[in-house]
């Protein structure tokens, strides 16, 4: 896809590129012009900062001098200090001068006469300050100056003057008495605390630089003294600079360690108009562009957001110009290519987005109505998941793929307990909900975030693939499933609690054969069921033929299509005439390499994989025929079949019989159905439907194994049938066991009392034979009175059958007492 996209010969790419180009290079431009103007601008401020800092720090050189200038004049007009300078005594003046310039914090201080000549100095070299204070003295006296000169004779306030290479601010006061006597001169040194009031004030670094012969050198700063080298600009070098110069020409630029500066250069103008004293006033550059880096930065990040934002609606933009050529294209290829039977006409005229459209309505419209068969074909109505047939599907492909892949695969197949009592109590309505319900809470909970294939196969009955999963891969899964149904589902105020039995079988540990794997899970999820164990996993103890299951299925169906089934007949008799009044039907697998298969290997098989209803459907039909046979000889004889649960479920069985027995033109009375109590008590009230309609077709019902069940009292009053099969475990042992021969004779009773008939099953002797006679009992069926026979054989043998004579048997009195 991005090889495609960078492709520049795609219309896209182009659209985008051009976009994208122009947004950047407007936005580069842009960014140049801005950045131009913040320098440009933070210079001007700079500058702009510097100059207004020489005003104010010769604002504070004059405030200094107007200062010292007062306190020189309070010592000049002191009484006491021209009393000491008309005395003459030199002593007298020099301690004077002392003590006033402690007082007023001067450097230096001197008198001299009018004629300048010293009297008395607190420096014993005052040559130079002696200079330095007659010229200012002779400044003083000058007289007022003309246009032009305003300049020159202000500068005396900050007159600076280099005395023993420190510099000095000179002040000299005239004494007078009331003539002149004389000139009082003060020094005042520079030093570090100037600069910080001007630091405070203006915010500017300040450097105080002097000259020594040809060298100038810095004789303080505020700034830190390793950068005090770099801090004098040629300007300041060059000496002397003219006083009366714009500030412009003094500018300059200072590379430092800690960055760029501007350097405004201050020459202090000293007594002989020397400017040997310069001041360089320093602002830095980086620390004023530092506000605008905030907005450079901000800036930077609006075009690249811009970048983004105009990247995305370009390519949206460019796609939406694009799709219709591009869902032109693919359609032409699917159509040339046969795709749907259509085939693809291009014309050079046209509306492209109306044709694209036209063209994709059609192949979206042919499209729907193939989703549409496939949803019917592969997907459950009632919940949207995939159905049995789509399930096979793609575990048939998961099983091809982890076969070549050498992974293996889980299947989770789960039914859902208690659901048929919902369905009985609230109604299938309700039911299909709450099976929406579980579908959902499955797909959302239990199974989010698995690569997990969710299916409903029939029912309440649901199955989840698992790719690339054993089976302790699928038992948390498993776990989850269980949490989640855990939870009670809340429908119409009401609150409904299910839980699942859930069989797992792997591949290719279990198999790999797509059914194979679900009826062996269907296996361990009957077992979990039946166990309360929640999950099962399969294994061969579960299913004592697994071994010759793997062929078995397949072979059975074989055996039905190829006439390898036999019918098997054991004869009934009715104990008051001794007359053989009817048989049960029981089938028998010829296999042509396995010899004679007997029921219990095949039967159990045939229930759990669904097989039993073919099977019941063969049994019926042989039946149906062996009856009319049977009529045609002139035997009037009731012939039984058993009915198995999955058998009893199947809302289609009675139709089914019934087109049975109209083929073969058979009296329904002469079929008897044999109907467990566990498939009755399974579920109790489509199980009631099921017989209903089979007992108005006139079919005789029966009730097998009665006795070894439970709870099927209360139904047994309801349900329509005709007799009672009392189980062999009973008979068989009631000749010693008198409790069995009580339960015998109970149950016989309660069946006379209800109006049914009973056949006891089971009896292997002449002594069953008497004491159910003598019980009232009304059919019996065993080995003692003839063994399951092939269906040919049975009416030979009922032709030469003879009841045999029980006359000599001798029952114990507490059997007679039940007489």
């Amino acid at each position: 896809m991005l090889s495609g996209f960078l492709n520049t010969q795609r219309l896209q790419t182009r659209i985008v590129g051009t976009f994208l180009g122009l947004l950047l290079l407007i936005q580069a431009v842009s960014y140049w012009f801005v950045q131009r103007s913040v320098e440009d601008h933070t210079r001007t401020v700079v500058r702009s900062e510097l100059v207004t800092g020489e005003r104010v720090f010769k604002r504070l050189l004059e405030q200094n001098h107007d200062q010292l200038k007062q306190a020189t004049e309070v010592l000049a007009a002191d009484f006491g200090f021209r009393a000491a300078i008309a005395s003459g005594d030199a002593e007298t003046v020099q301690s004077a001068l002392e003590n006033h310039g402690d007082r007023i914090q001067a450097s230096l201080a001197l008198f001299a006469d009018p004629s300048f000549k010293l009297k008395g100095a607190t420096s014993d070299e005052a040559t130079r300050f002696l200079t330095a204070v007659r010229n200012h003295a002779q400044s003083a006296q000058s007289s007022e100056p003309v246009d032009g000169q305003a300049a020159e004779v202000d500068e005396r306030r900050y007159q600076i003057d280099l005395i023993d290479g420190q510099p000095y601010q000179i002040v000299a006061v005239p004494v007078r008495a009331p003539a002149l006597i004389g000139w009082v001169g003060m020094a005042f040194r520079l030093d570090t605390r100037l600069l910080l009031d001007m630091q405070q004030l203006s915010g500017l670094e300040v450097a105080l630089a002097h000259r020594q012969g040809a060298k100038t050198q810095v004789a303080m700063a505020t700034v830190p003294a390793g950068l005090w080298p770099s801090l004098l600009p040629d300007a300041a070098v060059a000496a002397p600079i003219d006083k009366a110069s714009a500030p412009s020409s003094r500018l300059t630029d200072l590379e430092t360690d800690e960055g760029t500066y501007s350097a405004l250069v201050v020459p202090l103008t000293g007594s002989e108009g020397r400017s040997d004293a310069t001041v360089v006033l320093l602002r830095s550059v980086d620390q004023a562009m530092s506000t605008y880096h905030q907005l450079q930065r901000t800036l930077l990040i609006l075009t690249g957001l811009g970048l983004l934002a105009f990247g995305i609606g370009s390519v949206v933009t460019a796609r939406r110009i694009t799709t219709p050529l591009r869902r032109l294209s693919n359609a032409a290829r699917r159509l040339g290519s046969g795709e749907y039977g259509v085939t693809l006409t291009t014309r050079a005229s046209g509306e492209i987005g109306e044709l694209a459209q036209s063209l994709e309505s059609m192949r979206q419209a042919i499209q729907h109505r193939e989703v549409e068969i496939r949803r019917l074909a592969f997907q459950d109505a009632l919940t949207d998941l995939p159905n049995r047939e789509q399930f096979r599907h793609d575990l048939r492909k998961s099983i091809g793929h982890n076969a070549a892949s050498g992974t293996p695969c889980a299947i989770l197949l789960m039914d859902m307990d208690r659901f048929k009592h919902v369905n009985d109590v609230l109604g299938h309505r309700f039911g299909d909900r709450l099976l929406r319900a579980v579908a959902e809470r499955l797909r959302q909970e239990a199974l989010q975030g698995q690569h997990a294939v969710l299916a409903r196969l029939s029912g309440d009955e649901f199955a989840v693939l698992l790719p690339n999963a054993d089976a302790s891969a699928a038992a948390p899964v498993a776990q989850r499933i269980h949490q989640v149904l855990e939870r009670p589902f809340v429908l119409d105020d009401h609150n409904v609690d299910l839980s699942a039995g859930i069989g797992v079988t792997t591949c290719p540990e279990h198999g790999t054969d797509a059914d194979l794997l679900l009826s062996r899970a269907e296996v361990a999820m009957y077992v979990a069921k039946e166990r309360q164990a929640g999950t099962v996993v399969y294994h061969a103890g579960l299913d004592s033929s697994s071994e010759e299951s793997l062929t078995l299925l397949s072979e059975l169906r074989q055996a039905v299509e190829h006439n390898q089934l036999r019918l098997f007949l054991q004869p009934k008799v009715c104990l008051r005439s001794s007359q053989i009044i009817g048989a049960e039907a029981l089938v028998r697998w010829q296999h042509p390499t396995r010899g004679m298969v007997p029921p219990m290997r095949f039967i159990p098989f045939a229930e759990q994989t669904g097989f039993i209803r073919a099977l019941t459907m063969w049994i019926l039909g042989e039946v149906a025929a062996m009856a009319r046979q049977v009529a045609d000889e002139g035997q009037h004889l009731k012939i039984a079949v058993n009915l198995s649960t999955r058998d009893l479920m199947d809302q289609d069985l009675p139709s089914k019989v019934e087109a049975i027995l109209q083929r073969h033109q058979v009296d329904p009375t002469l079929i008897v159905l044999e109907i467990t109590e566990s498939a009755i008590m399974d579920d109790p009230q489509r199980a009631l439907q099921t017989l209903n309609r089979l007992h108005s077709l006139g079919l005789k019902l029966s009730i097998d194994d009665f006795g070894t069940g439970y709870s099927s009292l209360a139904y047994l009053k309801r349900l329509p049938v005709d007799e009672l099969k009392i189980d062999r475990s009973f008979v068989m042992n009631m000749e010693t066991d008198l409790q069995d021969a009580k339960i015998v004779h109970s149950t016989i009773e309660l069946a006379h009392n209800l109006g049914l008939s009973v056949v006891a099953e089971g009896v292997e002797g002449a002594k069953h034979w008497k004491l159910l006679a003598g019980l009232g009992c009304d059919e019996a069926q065993g080995y003692f009175i003839a063994k399951p026979m092939p269906a040919a054989d049975f009416l030979p043998w009922l032709k030469d059958w003879h009841a045999p004579d029980t006359t000599q048997e001798e029952l114990g009195t507490a059997f007679a007492a039940l007489t």
